[in-house]
């Protein structure tokens, strides 16, 4: 079908070429991407001074909902703020959730995302949890690459940089009571990164481990990408600061079970106590994020197959054994902020345990950066990372 892209000022054109890049949300969608430019367009900074997450283009995605009217036409409009009724249920309940990816200027001056349909997918499940109305995944994403087409500018001119892509999903019923909400608001904001630590690329982080505190539990809602997983942690963060490690080592149960680190998901590269070569994770039984670049590193570890690779329930125990064994290789998290951080040390029951993470290269930690930013950056050829402009 013809799609119909309003242009600024009014203009009133069909572009029978840009149907595949702006269409419905839903199939009941009026089909129909509007699109207002900005007038005044900020300048652009220097890739090298930017921080995660502090600048934003000058273009959003929005998607409004509504019980009674299903699916309103997506707008790309200028970057402004939202105006929310006070008693909106994102606000008071939590029902809100968000994503996260980029795309990255290749060093073919293409444009790339990075697994995107992952993202989606990952989108959509937390949307049914959250009894928000469900979307087209497809569609959604031929909204957010005509967002990125339109803000191209702002992906960085640099290997070392990225544009972050936030959608997010809200709930914007205007009364108060705990129940599914009958109006909703569906966002995209994006905006240039740098490092996603201050302290830069492949520096090494300090954890702390205390299994006082729990970041998720099975049956809850750890699996998912919601707000409510992430505000409780910052004063967990906060007391790792005043024992002077940069993140979090969040254990679950009695057995003290390693989950995630951080925001990160968790990889162990060590020996075996038969001698072989491992790489391990936390397995995906509700506590832990499926990580779009924690199954980016399985998938190519699998693909190498230099080791064996095992997702599996890990306890501190083991660590700890490892460690004074002598066992341990490398420990890294790894995400879409960051790629892969690499772990130094770690505090646990008042004594400091130290990682040979870097003392080790780290190689395996190194190889998999590499592989991913080649192929982030067009570098390496790969459907993984589609070129949108």
């Amino acid at each position: 079908s013809n799609t119909h892209i309003y242009a600024q000022g009014g203009d009133h054109q069909s572009l029978s070429s840009e149907s595949e890049l702006v269409s419905d949300i839903t199939p009941n969608t009026p089909d129909n991407l509007t699109i207002e430019r900005n007038p005044a367009l900020k300048p652009k900074p220097d890739p090298s001074t930017l921080v995660f997450g502090k600048q934003f283009s000058d273009h959003m995605l929005t998607v409004s909902w509504s019980e009674a009217g299903g699916w309103q036409a997506p707008q790309i409009k200028p970057f402004q703020n939202l105006s929310l009724h006070p008693a909106s249920s994102a606000l008071h309940y939590s029902i809100e959730l968000f994503e996260g990816m980029k795309a990255f200027r290749g060093v073919d001056n293409r444009i790339r995302l990075f697994r995107p349909m992952l993202n989606m997918e990952r989108m959509y499940r937390s949307t049914e949890r959250s009894c928000l109305p469900l979307f087209d995944k497809g569609e959604l994403i031929k909204c957010i690459n005509k967002l990125v087409e339109i803000d191209r500018e702002w992906v960085p001119y640099s290997t070392d940089a990225s544009l972050y892509i936030r959608p997010t999903f809200i709930g914007t019923e205007p009364s108060l009571g705990v129940s599914r909400a009958g109006h909703a608001l569906l966002f995209v904001i994006i905006g240039p990164v740098g490092p996603y630590f201050a302290t830069g690329g492949f520096s090494p982080v300090s954890l702390l481990a205390d299994p006082r505190y729990v970041r998720a539990w099975r049956g809850g809602i750890g699996e998912y990408k919601m707000g409510g997983n992430y505000g409780p942690t910052i004063a967990v963060q906060s007391e790792a600061a005043k024992q002077k490690c940069q993140q979090v080592l969040w254990l679950y149960g009695e057995n003290e079970e390693i989950t995630e680190v951080g925001t990160m998901n968790l990889f162990i590269y060590w020996t075996t106590e038969k001698g072989e070569k491992e790489l391990v994770t936390p397995p995906l039984d509700g506590i832990i994020l499926p990580g779009v670049t924690r199954q980016s590193l399985l998938d190519l570890a699998r693909e190498w197959g230099d080791f064996k690779v095992t997702e599996r329930r890990v306890l501190m125990k083991e660590l700890i054994d490892a460690l004074d064994d002598g066992r341990i290789l490398e420990v890294f998290g790894s995400g879409t902020a960051c790629v892969v951080c690499p772990v130094g040390s770690l505090l646990y029951r008042g004594q400091t345990y130290q990682i040979p993470t870097m003392k080790n290269g780290p190689d395996l930690a190194k190889r998999f950066h590499k592989e991913l930013t080649d192929i982030q950056y067009g570098r390496i050829q790969r459907d993984w990372a589609p070129v949108i402009i």
